[in-house]
């Protein structure tokens, strides 16, 4: 009976460090299969200190070029009436812009996105003062943050001028041009009260 006892428990134990082996192996199996996720999802770092040569080797945006005697496609927007951003009294602008873009397929899909380019457009607006609004430079600079604005709903992120002028940053990050398919912000109404 001893015996019987005890060739009973040997097959026992041998299937309890059977199903440990395998809980180890699966175990292994999962931990490496994440890992190489990991490994395979993580960027790839910049080549180069600054990532200099990783900019210099981007492909340059290819900018379609209009066919010589083909007129330019707007899209106007309808006009903006906002409360502006002077503390010491109330003032209001109303400013009719008109996006000139690259061709009129961006035009029709740009008119898809309409709802979200006001929205931007009129928080940029209603962050400006009179004073901002009155000088040539500031319309010059309202014009680009509207352009900036207009393509950001489609995913296009377009960089401040004024930010690459930071020796600093242009150091840390250099990335090649974006191109912008917005051309020219054209203003046909500008009235500030």
């Amino acid at each position: 009976m001893a015996t019987a006892a005890a060739g009973e428990a040997a097959p026992a134990g041998g299937g309890k460090k059977k199903l440990v082996i395998i809980l180890v192996v699966v175990l292994l199996l999962v931990l490496g299969g994440g890992v190489a996720a990991l490994l395979l999802l993580k960027k790839k770092p910049a080549e180069g200190e600054d990532g200099e040569e990783a900019a210099n080797h981007a492909p340059a945006p290819v900018m379609p070029k209009p066919a010589p005697g083909t007129p330019p496609v707007f899209v106007p927007l309808e006009p903006f009436t906002v409360n502006l951003a002077d503390k010491d009294v109330d003032r209001f602008a109303q400013v009719g812009v008109t996006l000139e873009v690259v061709d009129a397929k961006f035009a029709e899909q740009l008119k898809l996105y309409m709802p979200a380019i006001r929205s931007n457009v009129l928080m940029v607006l209603s962050y400006k003062t009179a004073a901002e609004l009155l000088s040539r430079e500031g319309k010059e600079q309202l014009a680009r943050e509207i352009m900036r604005e207009a393509v950001r709903p489609m995913g296009i992120e377009i960089d401040d001028e004024d930010e690459e002028e930071d020796p600093k940053k242009k150091r840390k990050k250099r990335r090649a041009p974006v191109f912008n398919p917005v051309t020219n912000v054209l203003f046909s109404s500008f009235i500030v009260q």
